[in-house]
């Protein structure tokens, strides 16, 4: 067994286990709370934490989730876990099956390996750096498209609310609105999307498990700022945006992601 496999065997074993807590809640019928930020948060967010840091986390290994007090310890750790406990909290308290569990493994501040597991469809996808992805068990590949025009893009509920995505709707590309980032990066890793990008700031443990998935499909994964891959397990968790998609619409989505950028520096 393989490092890449013993982690991703670690990933799974604490997504199923995942499954006895929510069979206690009823999305859309949850009660939630309001963190210091504003930001709800329910008991499931708290269990899976729970859970998943009792599963994880091992000697020398470090830990950065959403729902766990920061230890700046990580930071001298050359393996480290950034988790979401619920990715898409919103939508699981407003009843909207696009929220999910996410589990990410960083080396070296690289994503190497993460998990991502929506109970409300099902679908779970897995994916390591040299062991491909897989979803429900079977294994998946990016969809290598050519041309933007025929693409599939998915977008930020939220951003598509606040108008932030007025700029494309005469597009080629179909724009889909969805929750959470975590699960738009793993259907794009999976092949049932093409392209998912934000430019609007977001948490380390937003989007790790879904970066390390789509770069295993062999996409690219990058800050829009920069166009680079950021690294992970920083000081500094919060990233400006992100954007992933496969190699052959790099050029054009950059040149789409620009526009946008333009466009919110105006405003």
């Amino acid at each position: 067994m393989t490092a890449r496999h013993d982690i991703l065997h670690r990933i799974e074993t604490a997504l199923i286990a995942t499954t006895d807590i929510f069979e206690h809640f009823t999305m859309g019928y949850v009660k939630a709370e309001k963190k210091a930020g504003g930001e709800p948060v329910t008991a499931a967010d708290n269990e899976v934490n729970k859970l998943l840091l009792e599963l994880l986390l091992r000697d020398g290994e470090g830990w950065l989730s959403e729902e766990t007090t920061d230890n700046p310890s990580r930071l001298q750790k050359r393996a480290v876990w950034i988790v979401d406990p619920l990715d898409g909290t919103k939508e699981f308290i407003k009843g909207i099956p696009e929220w999910c569990v996410s589990i990410g493994f960083v080396e070296d501040g690289r994503p190497v390996a993460g998990g991502i597991f929506n109970p409300a469809t099902g679908e779970t996808f897995l994916g390591a750096e040299g062991e491909g992805v897989t979803y429900n068990g079977q294994p998946v590949t990016l969809d290598n498209k050519r041309s933007l025009s025929t693409a599939s893009v998915l977008a930020s509920r939220s951003e598509i609310y606040r108008g932030e995505w007025k700029l494309f709707a005469n597009s080629d590309f179909t724009i889909h609105p969805m929750g959470s980032i975590a699960y738009k990066l793993a259907l794009v890793a999976a092949g049932k999307a093409d392209i998912t990008w934000t430019i609007t700031p977001k948490n380390e443990w937003d989007v790790a498990a879904g970066a390390a998935l789509v770069l295993a499909a062999g996409g690219v994964v990058y800050e829009p700022n920069t166009g680079t891959l950021p690294s992970f397990n920083s000081a500094n968790h919060l990233l400006s945006g992100l954007a992933a998609h496969s190699k052959t619409l790099l050029k054009e989505t950059r040149k789409q992601i620009a526009l946008a950028m333009a466009a919110a520096a105006t405003n």
